[in-house]
């Protein structure tokens, strides 16, 4: 088959060329991919690597959708069903997966991590990491869903969920996972508030339902957010990290709580505990999402009731730009590859 494979570190480090096919260990199924999307994982997977155990070459990508072509016996799919990967290959059997919380699990070999990945013509996942979908599915969208809308949706919805009637203020719009947060806070019927340095991505937010936005390069966001929400909002999705992390804490109100993913400008922002415990603010960090809020997720975007915005799709083979694309921060929601 065609894969991108990750031979070695930094930009010219990703080749398209043949790659065996995967073989199938008892237990599970191969898909044929039709589409796939770039995250920020990639990179770093591209350019540094440490602290996930690995072994080069390896095929890259963390999300894949498209149809199955070998099914495990036994597991009730079939050949030439429509399906979308779980792209953690959970062990099943530690405290966290019996307790039903996948994204914790102590044995987990997540693909395009630590095994090889959805950049590919095929990929073989443990039969459990495939969800069927419709016949009519838009495979180029479910290809998306994985990393930004499962992600979202935990953040949103996960130790503390957002309520009707709520406010969050989403930092740094343009990402997918940030586009996907907007998207399920309006379904939620939320009030969503956005930061951008970019007034264009602000008004397509806006575009989106978001409530308001501001602009850091030319106004304070915590001044902003407490003018606009009336005193500041319940929840703050950050995964900006430290150059966002002050204004986003006193963005919010008292008793509020921040949820972050990331740390794309820094990990160590100052802790400003006073606040913290002066206004009872609680802070959760939060990645990737379990099975069960999976299977909500999938229901939501079956029904129609949330679309994934695309900024731009590339051919497979074309890997390096989609990467550089998204290394770029002009992307406004997923950079998609399409078989």
């Amino acid at each position: 088959m065609k894969a991108a494979v990750l031979e070695r570190r930094g930009i010219d480090g990703v080749t398209w060329r043949d790659f065996p096919d995967p073989v199938p260990a008892p237990g599970e199924s191969v898909l044929k991919v039709a589409a796939s999307s770039v995250n920020r994982v990639d990179l770093y997977m591209r350019d540094n690597g440490n602290g996930i155990t690995h072994v080069l070459p390896q095929v890259m990508g963390v999300e894949a959708a498209g149809e199955i072509v070998e099914a495990a016996p036994g597991t009730g799919l079939k050949p030439g069903m429509k399906a979308v990967l779980f792209s953690e290959a959970y062990c099943g059997r530690c405290r966290y997966c019996q307790a039903g919380d996948q994204p914790l699990c102590e044995n987990v070999k997540i693909m395009g991590e630590h095994r090889h990945g959805g950049f590919a013509d095929y990929i073989a996942m443990p039969s459990t990491c495939f969800f069927p979908l419709p016949e009519d599915a838009d495979l180029l969208a479910a290809g998306t869903l994985m990393t930004g809308h499962l992600t979202a949706w935990r953040m949103l919805f996960g130790k503390r969920a957002l309520q009707p009637g709520e406010s969050v203020l989403i930092v740094g719009i343009g990402g997918g996972v940030a586009v996907a947060c907007l998207q399920l806070a309006k379904i939620m019927g939320a009030r969503v508030f956005v930061t951008s340095s970019s007034d264009e991505k602000i008004a397509r937010a806006k575009a989106l339902g978001a409530d308001g936005g501001v602009n850091y390069r030319h106004d304070r966001v915590s001044a902003a957010v407490q003018e606009m929400s009336g005193g500041g909002v319940d929840m703050v999705i950050d995964s900006v990290g430290e150059a966002s992390w002050g204004e986003s804490l006193r963005s919010l109100r008292r008793g509020g709580r921040l949820v972050t993913c990331g740390a794309t400008t820094g990990s160590n922002p100052p802790a400003d505990l006073q606040r913290v415990f002066i206004r009872q603010l609680e802070i959760y960090g939060s990645t990737g999402g379990s099975v069960s809020e999976f299977r909500q997720m999938l229901d939501v975007f079956n029904r129609g009731l949330v679309k994934p915005v695309i900024d731009s799709s590339f051919a497979m083979a074309e890997v390096g730009s989609a990467l550089a694309r998204l290394a770029s921060g002009a992307q406004f929601g997923k950079v998609s590859l399409v078989a």
